[in-house]
């Protein structure tokens, strides 16, 4: 797969899942443009863990241990940049390493996303 590609594919929802990893908590608008934007690829929630997990946990949390001043937002062509260029490279022995220490990249942000899953599950019409 191609940068392009994964940006087409991709890039919506990477950046709308994004607001995750912010030091602020997300807002109502975000909850509600991340669902939006699942329900527009029609992603299970399964699909949605992995995306969570290999694709965007170990380029955001370099982002929330980042010393380096306050984030309240992110630059989107960059991190677009960063997505995109760790998504190129998440095959073989990488992916399988970031599969074994997803734990430690989603640890400060597992209590955001089990709330998305939980509006997006109501969203659905499924039991919580």
């Amino acid at each position: 797969m191609d940068a392009q590609t994964l940006v087409d594919e991709r890039g919506e929802l990477w950046l709308a899942l994004a607001p995750l990893w912010l030091e602020r908590e997300p807002r109502e608008t975000d909850y509600a443009r991340m669902i939006a934007e699942i329900e527009r690829h029609a992603l299970s929630v399964r699909d949605l863990e992995w995306i969570f997990r290999l694709e965007l946990a170990p380029v955001m949390a370099r982002h929330q241990l980042s010393v380096a001043g306050e984030w309240r937002s992110f630059d989107d062509y960059r991190l677009m940049q960063q997505l995109v260029s760790h998504n190129l490279r998440l095959k073989g022995w990488r992916r399988k390493s970031w599969a074994l220490f997803s734990g430690l990249t989603t640890m400060m942000t597992r209590h955001r996303w089990n709330e998305l899953i939980g509006r997006l599950m109501v969203e659905r019409g499924e039991a919580p």
